[in-house]
């Protein structure tokens, strides 16, 4: 999440009663999680086993709970709450607008694009060229729509990513600050619900057809020309290369890497990264010509005991 206007380190640890180390004349230029950020942003840790993850990671500016050794170049700021102070950030400059129109006045829909009734298009959406969004969809705040996408009946774009702080009271939810892009030629099955990212962007490269009923997570990257058909699932933050083809029911754990020209078979359970160029089955899913012999001997187990006894 880019900021239009940055942020004075010094101004910041004033406001929210933070001790500064390292540089005190940096300024930040964007908010976000640890998965996303590059140089100028500001992040946040505020537990051990992520600290040197987090001051080591492409963030210039890190919240952090306790004193940790402050590499050259960048910014601790030490506070009690870093996940506070971060949500409070996001939701300042990235604040929840409501709305009581079906089509916000913020946002812009290009005069060739088709609007069927029933949608709603929250602030800031952008909506292509030539695009077509069906009765009943949803296009969510800050969201881009290239030209010529297709948006089925009842398609939700950019919900809320489902992002949550465990705390002893409970879960504390974050303010999700990405968007969701569509690139153009996109087509979206009805049905169909797609995250925008906690910080980042969720993104559908150009040319992607992804069949009803298809949930992505928050932050997830889908490469070019990829087909997905219904009831596919993706975790937040994974990463899909171009001409992927996963069928029916393929579940995809988070953070994962999906390299280009894989094709996952259907209902198969995919919990690892998978290799460029290969065809995958089962649950975890494996090399379709490894997971077929391994079947094999499952089925011939059984006359083996038999011949045992």
């Amino acid at each position: 999440m880019q900021l239009s206007t940055p942020i004075k380190v010094k101004e910041l640890a004033a406001e929210f009663n933070l001790r500064i180390v390292g540089d005190e004349q940096q300024l930040i230029y964007g908010i976000n999680e640890i998965h996303k950020v590059t140089h100028g942003d500001l992040t946040f840790v505020d537990a051990e086993k992520y600290y040197s993850k987090s001051v080591h990671s492409a963030a210039t500016i890190i919240l952090i709970n306790k004193e940790f050794e402050c590499p050259d170049g960048k910014t601790l700021l030490i506070g009690d709450d870093p996940f506070g102070v971060y949500n409070t950030l996001v939701k300042r400059y990235r604040p929840e607008l409501p709305l009581n129109v079906s089509i916000a006045p913020t946002a812009y829909v290009h005069p060739t694009a088709l609007i069927e009734p029933g949608v709603v298009i929250s602030h800031y959406a952008v909506i292509g060229a030539g695009s077509l969004i069906q009765a009943n969809a949803y296009i969510g705040e800050y969201s881009v729509i290239g030209q010529n996408v297709r948006v089925q009946p009842g398609a939700i774009i950019g919900s809320d990513a489902f992002y949550y702080k465990k705390t002893k009271e409970g879960f504390i939810k974050w303010r999700s600050g990405g968007r969701t892009i569509l690139h153009d030629d996109v087509e979206i099955g009805a049905g169909c619900t797609i995250n925008k990212g906690v910080s980042g962007d969720t993104i559908i490269g150009q040319g992607t057809k992804i069949d009803c009923q298809v949930h992505l997570g928050h932050g997830v990257v889908v490469g070019k020309h990829c087909l997905f058909a219904a009831q596919v699932g993706i975790g937040g933050k994974t990463i899909i290369g171009d001409h992927v083809t996963l069928y029916g029911q393929v579940g995809v754990a988070q953070n994962l890497h999906i390299a280009s020209h894989v094709t996952v078979l259907a209902a198969s359970g995919v919990s690892k990264d998978l290799e460029e160029g290969k065809t995958y089955f089962g649950a975890p899913a494996e090399e379709v010509s490894i997971k077929y012999r391994e079947l094999a001997a499952m089925r011939s187990l059984p006359g083996m005991i038999r011949g045992k006894k």
